[in-house]
């Protein structure tokens, strides 16, 4: 059981959601809905802006919720005084379709190096079937002084 927290400093999910504003998160309508010691989940509505013309998740709704869900994340772990974090590389497997509701993505670290970081990104419905499985490769970068 992890005790320790991978984040720099706490966080909660009210000023995750705030910074939402204005941006691709908000108009497709993501939420953040939890952080835990070790991951962070948000949500996305299966709805007119988020499915394609058969009435299913759009693939590239599923990506953009899981590259906004890890480089957040990677974000968190960061002294962002010092750093950035920029997504790298992004890959899903669709497994399920969705057609209505929520689905949720919990991105968890694979490896968090001084340079780079990998996240494992699980995006499942509201009953818990998953429906996409990504990975997602974010560059860390010091900050130009």
């Amino acid at each position: 059981m992890i005790t320790d927290s991978i984040w720099y400093k706490p966080v909660s999910i009210a000023t995750l959601n705030e910074e939402n504003a204005g941006t691709l998160n908000a108009h497709l309508g993501m939420e953040f809905t939890e952080i835990g010691p070790d991951f962070l989940t948000a949500s996305m509505p299966v709805d007119h802006r988020t499915v394609q013309k058969y009435g299913i998740l759009h693939g590239g709704a599923s990506m953009a919720l899981a590259e906004t869900v890890g480089s957040i994340a990677g974000t968190l772990v960061i002294d962002p005084d010092l750093f950035v974090c920029f997504g790298m590389e992004i890959n899903a497997n669709h497994i399920r379709s969705a057609r209505s509701g929520r689905v949720y993505a919990t991105a968890r670290a694979l490896h968090l190096g001084g340079r780079t970081q990998v996240w494992d990104i699980r995006i499942q419905d509201e009953s818990g079937q998953l429906i996409c499985i990504c990975r997602h490769t974010v560059a860390v970068v010091a900050k130009i002084r």
